[in-house]
């Protein structure tokens, strides 16, 4: 049987872990700083705690349930292939920006959309990837986290598990502002998301307009129409005031002319104070020719329209994983 990785507990859970194990309360936070501070390898690093202390941690947990496969470098990014406990494979990305060093966590195993990762195996991406910076001696730290994959909401227990350990002030301290969780738009994670108390931002991949459309494009509009999603959409801006960032991959003849522009405008009309969008310029994939993307003049006369209206947009050239996913999920 694959043991949990001690990454999964909080703070609290584990503190609790070493009371029911007839340890003192002081061992949990040092045990704690191990992990998020010194950002230690194995238990058996944990130099302060008692090889006793250590035995029961190892038969109860595994450390870090990550196994790197390959590190590929791209111009201002390094691509981490890991494998998980149960053979399950994983890519996450560290991207630098401008404005800091970004984590892309995947949510998913790469060839199995429906294996969700745990809220410890969401940490220890993190963890790893920070201790690796550690160990060049830079001084580095990741300042940003974007959670992405085929669908983070699906499992928002073990993503929120993981928002709330990175963000803790004893620990990794990312700041809440600096997290971002992708959804294709499960209306009904996005209203539980907005009750939750994290300031957290939120990614939409919208792709169309219209319901015909978006739900050749995102299956996901099947289940959720944008009724329903923009039902959890105005929930979401009335409870937490936070901006709201849509995906919008610009397809040729598809998705890219003058009425699909007016017909996003009102969709947004209501929220454009809070709404920002991301016009992603599509980049075909192997040997996928079912789209084309759009002209440039296109791009930018969309953008113009979206603009003339008051909506924050962007036109995204720079290809960060979330924006190639928003891509890759095109059906």
């Amino acid at each position: 049987m694959i043991k949990t990785t001690i990454y999964g507990l909080s703070k609290k859970e584990l503190l609790q872990w070493f009371l029911d194990a007839g340890e003192k309360k002081f061992r949990a936070t040092q045990t704690w700083d191990w992990l998020y501070n010194k950002r230690a390898a194995s238990f058996a690093a944990m130099t302060n705690l008692s090889k006793a202390t250590i035995a029961k941690l190892t038969e109860s947990f595994s450390f870090n349930p990550l196994t790197l496969v390959k590190e590929k470098e791209q111009q201002a990014a390094t691509d981490y292939s890991f494998q998980l406990a149960d053979g399950a494979n994983i890519t996450t990305t560290l991207m630098h920006h401008d404005y800091g060093l970004s984590a892309y966590v995947a949510s998913q195993a790469d060839d199995d959309d429906e294996r969700n990762l745990s809220t410890g195996e969401l940490v220890a991406q993190v963890v790893t990837l920070q201790r690796y910076l550690d160990e060049k001696g830079t001084d580095e730290r990741i300042s940003h986290i974007m959670v992405i994959g085929q669908e983070p909401l699906a499992d928002l227990t073990s993503v929120l598990g993981f928002l709330k350990i990175v963000n803790d002030q004893a620990g990794l301290e990312i700041g809440a502002r600096h997290m971002t969780v992708t959804t294709n738009g499960l209306a009904d994670k996005i209203q539980r998301f907005a009750n939750v108390d994290l300031q957290v931002n939120l990614a939409i991949t919208l792709n169309a307009p219209s319901n015909d459309l978006r739900s050749r494009l995102v299956p996901t509009n099947r289940d959720w129409s944008l009724d329903k999603l923009f039902n959890a959409v105005h929930f979401y801006v009335d409870r937490t005031n936070r901006r709201i960032t849509f995906q919008y991959v610009m397809l040729k003849d598809v998705n890219d002319q003058p009425e699909d522009a007016l017909q996003l405008v009102n969709l947004l009309k209501d929220i454009h104070h809070l709404a920002y969008v991301n016009l992603i310029p599509y980049q075909a994939l192997e040997d996928d020719s079912r789209y084309a993307a759009s002209s440039r003049n296109r791009q930018l006369a969309f953008f113009d329209v979206l603009k003339k209206q008051g909506i924050n947009t962007v036109i995204r050239n720079d290809y960060s994983p979330e924006l190639m996913l928003a891509i890759k999920q095109l059906k």
